[in-house]
């Protein structure tokens, strides 16, 4: 499994670099501009790394209002600031174009990421409007450009949505791992830094006892250890900010607590 290849022997916690918001989005800052991202993103990086996360992700949370086709100014100014980073990562890193599938791929081809993270399947009534992604257009592009390697999580419990699906989301990551072969499927709250409930953690991970499932929302401190009682590892990013809060720089403190704690549960 590629999933397994890529972390060998570990639940592995994923920390998010929240990219600044990108160049003709509403909340760009054009004073500080592009070099202002990545000023922002390597100190967030280093802390991670400090705090010695198993991986990072790179993604343009602040791109608000999301979009489900993003403008390519967004994927090239993304892949700017990655390739700028690329010496200074030690880890193996990943990508996430909201909400964009073909985007994502994208991206990784560009920038060598290993994995990438997005809704790949399903029928949501969303803050975007009706969402439909084609995972089997996303995954024929990542062929296409030469990535058959490419590590994907695909996030079964969208955020900010609802599932136009009436099937029991077990059913529904059952049935997306038979249809669309992920490598790895995420389970999420109901927005950004909102805890998946354990319940559908317990029952998504049921469902798929081969397959990596992943908390893909709201691990904390205070949770992290139950978590990883559970899925096959998490995602992380509020919960290593200043004060905890989504849109603060990446608190190196908060990031090394963190991580001790998993490592104390991996002893």
């Amino acid at each position: 499994m590629k999933f397994g290849s890529l972390f060998p022997g570990i639940k592995p916690v994923i920390a998010m670099v929240h990219l600044n918001p990108m160049p003709g989005t509403p909340l760009y800052d054009a004073n500080a501009g592009v070099e202002g991202i990545y000023q922002a993103a390597l100190k967030d990086l280093d802390a991670l790394q400090a705090a010695d996360v198993d991986a990072v992700m790179f993604g343009n949370e602040n791109d608000r209002p999301y979009e489900l086709e993003v403008n390519v100014a967004t994927t090239s100014a993304m892949a700017f600031v990655i390739g700028r980073l690329r010496e200074k990562i030690r880890k193996p890193f990943g990508v996430n174009v909201l909400w964009d599938p073909d985007a994502t791929v994208a991206l990784a081809a560009a920038t060598g990421a290993s994995f990438v993270r997005e809704i790949f399947t399903g029928t949501y009534a969303s803050d975007m409007g009706p969402w439909t992604p084609n995972a089997g257009r996303a995954m024929r592009e990542a062929r296409r450009l030469d990535r058959k390697d490419l590590v994907i999580l695909n996030n079964v419990s969208a955020e900010f949505a609802h599932s136009l699906d009436a099937r029991p989301l077990p059913d529904r990551a059952r049935s997306a791992v038979f249809s669309s072969i992920p490598d790895a499927v995420l389970v999420s709250g109901a927005i950004t830094g909102e805890a998946a409930e354990m319940n559908d953690l317990e029952a998504v991970k049921k469902a798929l006892p081969d397959t990596p499932v992943l908390a893909n929302t709201g691990v904390k401190h205070a949770t992290v250890a139950d978590v990883l009682k559970i899925a096959d590892g998490c995602i992380v990013g509020s919960s290593l900010k200043v004060d905890g809060h989504t849109w603060n720089a990446v608190d190196a403190g908060r990031a090394l607590e963190f991580m001790n704690i998993v490592k104390s549960t991996r002893a």
